[in-house]
């Protein structure tokens, strides 16, 4: 199943990239809902339980350097999986329109598929070969259909694809010089150096985005229409903290670059806070506060303990649903109002379009971290990993972090509410764009805040799947 779950989207994105004259744009999303449809079952039912395995493919590949084509899900993995393919499923029902190119349908479904591979591969060059594959597809999806001038979108894609070539690279070294000390390739199996490890951070944090490594983040959200900044937030900035999880957790040599993980990824906390206060740019102030709450997945990771890898987990899947509908609220503003500028949509959105600034709102909160919504838990999860130290960082370096974190969030809630009086409450400054959520916009991100409140009032749908029998097996 976990082939079919692969192979169904990609190779259906393909055929409509290849037959988008032959395909109206609204058919090709309808079609492009059923594959990813069938992905998320797929992905949701081969699940056999956090011991072991689920859905596990092995077969020969390039036997010449010990390569397989090797695929599974596990505890770790799965749950990045299922949000991936949901995510997709979203982003095609948000291209039911008249006027959707066929060919970004299919861009969508390739990038969402080959997602999948990167947290369905236990072979380490099999995964490396499955993160590449998103990164070309994304590089037309923002140079191509961005709401921005074509030059600046371009610029901001190559500046994006120049970034993340170059720690794919780091990466790839990474990987070949633990593969030669170690003499195979299965993740489980894996045993980077301390030097493979220091090049596989650096690679990774390029992803994730670390600062200061992030400066390609926020043009290309600005850059990207709608389904590109949801796949950026949600689907690829995973894809950097899931490898951090299988590459660089685990290893024994994790206490080289513990301390600098946790101390930028606190630094990263409080500056991307600053930084969204300074914003009008509404797409803009997401992918900043996206740093900062890498910065909490990031800080877990750097503790190696098993509250680290509970709240790294939550924390990624929390952040993926959470700034997917904080994506998708800028998105529907953007198409009202033909701005994401937040002075340009104005005030009083309570009042001109009540159900949308709700919505808005809702995410705003769950963004900051409020009990009951899913961002309250990844956060909490990360501070208690910090305050318990772990198994590599000091007690300085983890306080230190801690404390930083602590002033990221307070300057983290500040900005939220400044947001949120920007745009929702005040006196109504009625535009004849006004307009409140439609059909297609109710079911997208009612879907979504369905998922947050679930994952806020029951984390452990979640938390139940690492406990004592998981230490050490993020692999």
């Amino acid at each position: 199943m976990i082939v079919a779950a692969l192979a169904v989207p990609f190779v259906v994105g393909l055929l409509l990239m290849l037959g988008r004259r032959f395909v109206s744009g609204r058919a090709a999303a309808w079609i492009g809902v059923a594959a990813t449809t069938v992905s998320m079952v797929l992905v949701a039912a081969v699940w056999e339980g956090r011991e072991g395995v689920s859905g596990e493919v092995d077969v020969a590949w390039i036997e010449s350097v010990g390569a397989r084509l090797h695929l599974g899900l596990t505890a770790v993995s799965w749950p990045f999986a299922l949000m991936t393919a949901f995510i997709a499923v979203l982003c095609c029902l948000w291209l039911v329109a008249d006027d959707t190119s066929p060919a970004l349908v299919g861009l969508v479904l390739v990038i969402g598929a080959s997602a999948l591979g990167v947290f369905g591969s236990l072979d380490a060059l099999l995964l490396f070969v499955f993160f590449e594959l998103a990164l070309v597809p994304m590089w037309f999806v923002i140079a191509w259909w961005s709401d921005a001038d074509r030059d600046v979108a371009r610029r901001a894609a190559t500046r994006f694809l120049l970034f993340t070539v170059t720690g794919s690279a780091l990466l790839l070294v990474g990987i070949v010089v633990a593969a030669v000390e170690g003499g195979r390739l299965e993740l489980t199996a894996l045993r980077p150096t301390a030097v493979a490890i220091v090049l596989m951070t650096l690679g990774l944090a390029v992803k994730t985005p670390v600062v200061p490594l992030h400066t390609w983040l926020p043009d290309a959200h600005s850059s990207a229409p709608t389904v590109g900044s949801v796949l950026l937030a949600s689907v690829f900035l995973k894809l950097g903290t899931y490898g951090l999880i299988v590459f660089v957790l685990p290893s024994d040599h994790l206490g080289v670059v513990a301390p600098y993980l946790a101390v930028a990824s606190s630094v990263g906390i409080v500056w991307s806070a600053l930084a969204c206060y300074a914003q009008d740019d509404l797409k803009r102030l997401i992918a900043y506060s996206s740093i900062g709450h890498m910065g909490f997945v990031v800080l877990a990771i750097s503790t190696r303990s098993e509250a680290g890898l509970a709240a790294a987990v939550f924390g990624s899947v929390a952040h993926g649903v959470v700034t997917g509908l904080l994506f998708f609220a800028a998105g529907s503003m953007k198409d009202r109002y033909g701005t994401t500028s937040m002075a340009g949509i104005g005030r009083g959105l309570y009042g001109r379009a009540p159900w949308l600034a709700a919505t808005f709102v809702l995410a705003a909160v769950a963004s900051l971290g409020l009990p009951g919504l899913a961002g309250f838990w990844g956060e909490v999860l990360s501070l208690r990993a910090a305050y318990d130290v772990g198994s590599v960082l000091t007690r300085p370096v983890a306080w230190t972090a801690l404390g930083l974190a602590l002033v990221g969030i307070a300057l983290t809630t500040a900005y939220v509410v400044r947001a949120v009086r920007l745009l929702a409450q005040g006196e109504p400054s009625a535009l004849e764009a006004d307009r409140d959520l439609g059909r297609r916009e109710v079911v997208v991100m009612g879907a979504l805040v369905a998922v947050v409140v679930v994952l806020g009032l029951v984390p452990q749908l979640l938390l139940d799947l690492y406990g004592p029998v998981y230490v050490g097996v993020a692999r």
